[in-house]
C-alpha cells in the first residue's frame, strides 16, 4: 500500500511537472516568434507619435481606436507595438547574458570542486569577495561606469551572477566527485580533465540547465530595472521597465500603460522560474 501511494505520488509530481514544462515554455515559444517577427507582428511603429492620439483606451472599452489594441500612452505610442518590440531587447539579454554567465560561472565551479586545492581556494575567495557586494548597487555602479547600451547591461549581468552558477555547481562537482564511478575512471587510467568533462560535467549538466533558465528570468528583471532608472538602452527604445517607469506616472489617467508592460514582465519570469522548475523535476532521479 505504501508504495502504490509513493508510485502515485511520485505520478503526480511527473505531471504537474510536465504542465509546468508546457505551460512555460509555450509561453516562451511565443514570445520568441513575437521577437523574432516584431516588425512585421506589431501593428504600428512602436516609435511613432501622435499627440492626438495620446492615452487612448484598449480596444474593449469606450473611446478606442480601431488598431491600437491595448491603447496608446501619453505621446499616443501603440502599448501593443512597444510591447512586442520589448521583447526582443528581453530575450536578447536573457539568452545572452543567462548563457555567458552559465559558461564563466559553471566553468569556475566545476574547476573548484573537482581539482580542489589551491584552485579551490583561489575561486571560493573571490566568490565571497563577489558575493560582498550588493548586487542591485553594482550593476548600476558599473552602468555608469561603461554606459547605457545593450552590450554594457550584459556585462553587468555576467559580473554579477556568474558567482550564483560557480557555488552551484563547485557543491555538485564535489559530491560528484566523491562517487565510487570517478574512482573507477581515475584507476582505468582516464586524466583528470577527462574525467571531469567526461564523467563530472554529464552528471553536473541537469543543475546547470536548471539554473540557466533561473538565470535567464533573473536577467529579465535586472534589464527591466535598469529600463525603470534610465540605465539600460536609449529611452526612444521601446523596453518594458521603461514602459513601468513611464505608466507610474500617469497611472490614473492611463493604467494600461504601466498594467500591460508588468503583467509581461511578470509572465515571462514566471515562465523562466517554472521551466526551471519543471526541468528539476523532470531531472530528479527520485521522481524518474
Amino acid at each position: 500500500m505504501a508504495e502504490a501511494r509513493a508510485i502515485d505520488g511520485r505520478s503526480m509530481v511527473r505531471r504537474k511537472a510536465g504542465l509546468r514544462l508546457w505551460l512555460s515554455a509555450g509561453w516562451l515559444g511565443l514570445l520568441c516568434v513575437v521577437a523574432l517577427f516584431a516588425p512585421w507582428i506589431a501593428p504600428k511603429d512602436p516609435l511613432a507619435q501622435d499627440l492626438f492620439l495620446g492615452r487612448l483606451p484598449p480596444f474593449w472599452m469606450e473611446g478606442a481606436e480601431p488598431g491600437y489594441w491595448l491603447g496608446t500612452d501619453s505621446l499616443g505610442r501603440d502599448v501593443l507595438s512597444r510591447i512586442i518590440h520589448g521583447a526582443r531587447v528581453a530575450l536578447a539579454v536573457a539568452l545572452i547574458a543567462g548563457t555567458i554567465t552559465c559558461l564563466v560561472g559553471a566553468t569556475l565551479g566545476l574547476l573548484a570542486g573537482f581539482l580542489r586545492g589551491w584552485v579551490d581556494l583561489v575561486i571560493s575567495r573571490l566568490i565571497d569577495i563577489w558575493m560582498a557586494f550588493p548586487p542591485v548597487l553594482f550593476s548600476i555602479l558599473l552602468i555608469a561606469v561603461l554606459g547605457p547600451g545593450l552590450v554594457s547591461i550584459i556585462i553587468a549581468i555576467v559580473v554579477i551572477d556568474w558567482t550564483r552558477f560557480a557555488r552551484v555547481v563547485r557543491a555538485e562537482a564535489m559530491a560528484q566527485g566523491a562517487m565510487d564511478y570517478v574512482a573507477s575512471a581515475r584507476v582505468a587510467g582516464r586524466g583528470r580533465l577527462g574525467t571531469m568533462m567526461r564523467e563530472i560535467l554529464p552528471n553536473v549538466l541537469p543543475t546547470i540547465v536548471v539554473l540557466l533558465t533561473l538565470e535567464m528570468g533573473i536577467a529579465v528583471i535586472v534589464e527591466a530595472i535598469l529600463s525603470f532608472v534610465n540605465l539600460s538602452i536609449s529611452t526612444d527604445d521601446p523596453t518594458w521597465g521603461g514602459m513601468i517607469s513611464e505608466g507610474r506616472t500617469s497611472v490614473h489617467q492611463a493604467w494600461w500603460v504601466l498594467v500591460f508592460p508588468l503583467v509581461t514582465l511578470f509572465l515571462t519570469v514566471l515562465a523562466f522560474s517554472q521551466l526551471g522548475e519543471g526541468l528539476k523535476d523532470r531531472f530528479d532521479p527520485v521522481l524518474r
